[in-house]
């Protein structure tokens, strides 16, 4: 008997909601079906009914989760009311938060998909949403700040950083980031005035 249409939806809702805090929690390698489903407080073996494997409902948080903010992020650049450098503070604002959940399901699912190749291309999916709306973000600005540099250069320049930043901070490492994000502003300001 299948499922109807709102109750499948809440269950892998469910599902999907204690896979993140799993994720967040206690990290990939810890997840096990019976844990999630425990978490969600259903029964096992819907996990594999409803996502197939466990690694299939754990990109599917990644996918949703980036859904989120994605929508966010490009509402927020999108804003032709606010000048650039407004939005790129807020942007680091969110990067440096204390709340640093999407960055550790990022983290997890990254290092999951270096063993599992099957899931590398949903990954690098995830990767070129991202990239998309800084593609979006960055076209005008790159040229009134008179970035001399190709537009995928300068948004692989702006992923590559915030990984790195995301990366270092997940082992405790914080040395540097301040100065940087300050020099970025001062260049930035600099020639929003000029």
């Amino acid at each position: 008997m299948r499922a109807q249409p709102s109750a499948r939806k809440e269950t892998e809702e469910a599902f999907l909601d204690a896979a993140e805090r799993l994720l967040i929690d206690v990290g990939y390698a810890k997840i096990t079906t019976r844990r999630v489903a425990a978490e969600a407080g259903l029964n096992h073996g819907l996990v594999h009914y409803y996502f197939g494997s466990v690694e299939n409902l754990l990109v599917q948080v990644l996918e949703r989760f980036t859904e989120r903010l994605t929508a966010r992020q490009r509402a927020m650049y999108a804003d032709p009311e606010v000048p650039f450098i407004e939005k790129w503070r807020k942007a680091m604002r969110y990067l440096m938060g204390e709340d640093v959940e999407y960055e550790k399901i990022w983290l997890e699912l990254l290092a999951l998909a270096w063993n599992h190749p099957e899931l590398r291309e949903r990954i690098a999916a995830v990767n070129a949403e991202w990239r998309a709306v800084l593609l979006e973000a960055f076209e005008e600005p790159r040229r009134a700040y008179g970035i001399d540099m190709p537009l995928d250069a300068l948004v692989s320049l702006v992923m590559t950083f915030n990984e790195g930043i995301i990366l270092e901070r997940a082992q405790g490492i914080t040395t540097g980031h301040g100065g940087l994000l300050a020099w970025i502003d001062g260049w930035l300001e600099e020639r929003s005035q000029a």
